[in-house]
């Protein structure tokens, strides 16, 4: 019998599993792994990744410099334990994210995101099999250009505004992660109101941001992120992916419900024109488009702080293990 989780992948939506967790990973066979630090952490506390946890730990001893030195070097090595992992189980890409103090910081950034790869290529991982994950600021996204040009993909994640998608497009992305169910949060503690499926304004966002991208003849991969139910799934089947928590992938599994087509490349050229913008060069006019928009101000920077947060304690644990 076919399943909501089925019919969404027929509809030309790559599905894509949005955990730490290898076992939910494997259980609904995601074409690709996204991993953020809160999923990181959230996952190393558990007592089944202590053998990742110790070669972490042993790689940042092993660096010989100070403790700071050797925690850094111990959180990448976890990262990309976890990253390498995930691919073992997925046939497509996993997503590895730069540590979000950088998320202001150009040249901080292509420094770590570098350093990943490397430490990538140092297990046997290709880059063509990672997605670096950086924060959609104008600096994050300076950075993602550079790094495309040398051949490493990028995910722009804490994607709220319709000129972060623009900028990101213009950079020649890779991917980028709208965040559907977080703008939904923004709205309803700003609104007071309650949404459907069809008038959530993430769904309404990411909708509108994948037309622009086929009117445009942009290519990078509009990926919806952080759901909170699956009304929000299936009003976007047909996006080019869409990153999914296991509760939500469990609820399409275990439904029959038809998830008809919403988006395509045809229905999308054949819409309501979206005129072109541009902010190629333009630090100024994005801060202003970012700054004008409220929501997609708030939300980029609170989660800025909250990865970081994660990111912060993740190091502590390690720190303390490193110290013992």
């Amino acid at each position: 019998m076919s399943t909501s989780l089925d019919a969404l992948k027929a509809s030309g939506t790559v599905v894509v599993s949005d955990s730490g967790d290898f076992d939910s990973i494997a259980a609904y066979k995601p074409q690709d792994a996204t991993t953020n630090p809160s999923l990181i952490l959230a996952a190393a506390k558990l007592p089944q990744y202590a053998k990742l946890i110790d070669a972490a730990v042993a790689a940042g001893k092993a660096t010989g410099g100070d403790i700071e030195a050797q925690t850094d070097a111990a959180t990448d090595r976890l990262l990309v334990e976890f990253g390498k992992a995930i691919l073992e189980i997925v046939p497509g890409r996993v997503s590895t994210e730069v540590d979000a103090v950088y998320s202001f910081d150009t040249e901080a950034t292509l420094a770590k995101a570098r350093q990943l790869i490397a430490l990538y290529a140092a297990v046997g991982v290709p880059k063509e099999r990672v997605l670096i994950k950086i924060a959609s600021t104008w600096e994050g996204i300076q950075a993602a250009k550079q790094l495309e040009l040398e051949g490493i993909h990028c995910n722009l994640t804490l994607l709220f505004g319709f000129g972060q998608a623009v900028a990101c497009a213009e950079a020649g992305v890779t991917l980028i992660s709208p965040f559907v169910g977080r703008i939904l949060d923004w709205f309803k503690k700003t609104t007071g109101q309650e949404y459907t499926s069809e008038t959530d304004p993430g769904v309404k966002s990411v909708r509108n941001i994948y037309t622009y991208y086929k009117q445009h003849g942009y290519k990078t991969i509009v990926m919806g992120a952080s759901f909170r139910n699956t009304g929000e799934i299936t009003a976007l089947a047909g996006c080019d992916y869409l990153t999914i928590a296991p509760k939500l992938l469990e609820e399409l599994r275990s439904s029959t419900a038809a998830v008809p087509a919403i988006l395509s490349p045809e229905l999308a050229t054949a819409a309501t024109a979206i005129p072109k913008v541009s902010y190629i060069n333009d630090e100024a006019k994005f801060r202003w488009a970012l700054f004008e928009d409220q929501m997609a101000f708030d939300k980029l920077h609170e989660g800025i702080r909250g990865f970081a947060k994660d990111g912060n304690t993740l190091k502590q644990l390690l720190r303390e293990k490193i110290q013992a």
